[in-house]
């Protein structure tokens, strides 16, 4: 009987079973299986939709426009302020804010709104974009894509948020804001390490939104195979690379880095006055947007008046990615296109036009990469100093250099220059300061509250 008491009888097992209740209520407490059923339909839908946009903007619309284009130069003005026009049309009168869009609003959202994004103006913003990319806008696709995959984060949380087995929290819609965010940068540049490192890097400007870590990780994953189920998944902007690089090469990188750092600390200051400017300017959203139109199409028509060829600063630009890795050009023919591109996307964002710059700054960075190499340090890794470029022209001005340096690697297939990359990114990420595309992004609020309490120390002893 007092066997069966300690093996067998009912108290023990009570306690056993009590026990092994309490190490699971433990080892699960953060809830985190919802996301196995959450996050893969996230990825579904805005890989769905993401592979639609692309298909419209890049197979569509753009490749007969810019065909247009460059046989006809007279055509370049004309249908660049077309584009910007319709955009601002829609932005100003189906939009509840038409200065607020693509990233700034996915940022705002999080900090502000607790991840809630207006459905009602999802359409309009979105044919906004392909009215300002897939007219000549220098702009790309990110900017839409993010938007896009974070709207329907927000969205899907107002849709599942009555399943009582999911157990979905007022928190969790800020993590699938991100976990779209996230999604939609995955499939728009078949990168899924990048869309999960940059929307965690996103809303701060020294820190991730660790919540949405495995969320994200596992809608990056699902929308990228969404999307590259119907238009394959090979690297965006293939180019050759070689391992071997020296001490002098990196040397030569974080030379680079510092120059790009202080050209987008420049640049980003610049775009946010003119930004800013624009916005309090007392004129219709849609006039605002023509006159940038009006510059955006001038920069091509004078670009292709100094280098008449294929390359053009305008539109997505994906095709200029790859004439400047696999083409040989002149270094100042080089420089010029940057600068052109630069000023181009000024005009069209800075006054209003629906998208981001990511690839037009990630086209500039490579640009000044690959003329730095010819001219500064005569090197043969041509393509090493134009991924170094890209990665520190993007760390600078997002802010964000993880991922920037995974973009690279895997948009272009250069992971041969991961440590090359690291070295630039960092030191433009440095030289370049605070210095943000986003005016939006924060500092860490651990880091804040730790500041503000030093100095009340400081004011406390110095009284």
């Amino acid at each position: 009987m007092e066997s069966k008491a300690v093996f067998g009888g009912r108290p023990l097992w009570r306690r056993y079973v009590g026990l092994v209740r309490e190490d699971l209520a433990a080892t699960y407490s953060r809830d985190l299986h919802k996301w196995l059923v959450v996050a893969p339909l996230i990825g579904v839908t805005v890989g769905l939709a993401i592979t639609g946009v692309a298909v419209v903007i890049l197979r569509r619309m753009w490749p007969p426009v810019l065909a247009c284009y460059l046989a006809h130069r007279w055509a370049i003005v004309p249908g660049v302020v077309l584009g910007c026009t319709v955009a601002g049309l829609l932005m100003q009168f189906l939009t509840r804010d038409p200065n607020e869009h693509s990233t700034e609003e996915v940022i705002v959202s999080y900090h502000e709104r607790e991840g809630e994004i207006a459905l009602g103006s999802f359409f309009p913003k979105l044919l906004a974009a392909a009215a300002t990319v897939g007219l000549g806008g220098s702009a790309a696709l990110e900017g839409p894509s993010i938007y896009g995959g974070a709207s329907i984060g927000s969205w899907l949380w107002t849709r599942l948020r009555g399943l009582r087995r999911l157990r979905l929290t007022a928190r969790d819609r800020r993590i699938m804001l991100i976990c779209g965010a996230a999604a939609g940068m995955s499939a728009v540049f078949r990168a899924p390490l990048t869309g999960i490192v940059f929307a965690l890097e996103m809303p701060y400007k020294d820190d991730f939104a660790h919540e949405a870590l495995v969320p994200s990780l596992i809608a990056s994953v699902v929308s990228y195979a969404t999307l590259g189920s119907f238009l394959g998944g090979a690297p965006l902007f293939n180019f050759q690379s070689a391992g071997a690089y020296t001490m002098r090469d990196l040397a030569g990188c974080a030379l680079l880095g510092c120059l790009i750092g202080l050209i987008a600390m420049l640049f980003v200051t610049t775009f946010r006055r003119v930004r800013r400017a624009v916005a309090a300017f007392a004129a219709p959203h849609w006039s605002k947007l023509a006159v940038g139109g009006l510059l955006t199409g001038l920069c091509g028509v004078g670009f292709l008046a100094l280098y008449p060829g294929d390359l053009i600063p305008l539109g997505p630009n994906y095709e200029a990615v790859g004439l400047i890795l696999n083409r040989t050009h002149r270094s100042l023919e080089l420089v010029v296109f940057c600068l052109f591109k630069l000023a181009a996307t000024l005009f069209t964002l800075a006054a209003g036009g629906v998208s981001a710059m990511f690839v037009p700054l990630f086209l500039t960075g490579g640009g000044l990469g690959v003329a730095f190499a010819q001219t500064v340090v005569h090197s043969p890794s041509v393509g090493m100093y134009a991924a170094v470029g890209m990665a520190s022209f993007l760390a600078a001005a997002y802010k964000t250099p993880l991922a920037a340096v995974v973009f690279v690697a895997e948009a272009t297939g250069g992971h041969a220059f991961i440590v090359p990359a690291l070295v630039g990114a960092a030191v433009a990420y440095v030289i370049s300061g605070d210095a943000s595309v986003s005016g939006d992004q924060r500092v860490y609020e651990g880091v804040k509250r730790r500041e503000a309490q030093e100095t009340l120390e400081e004011e406390a002893c110095g009284k």
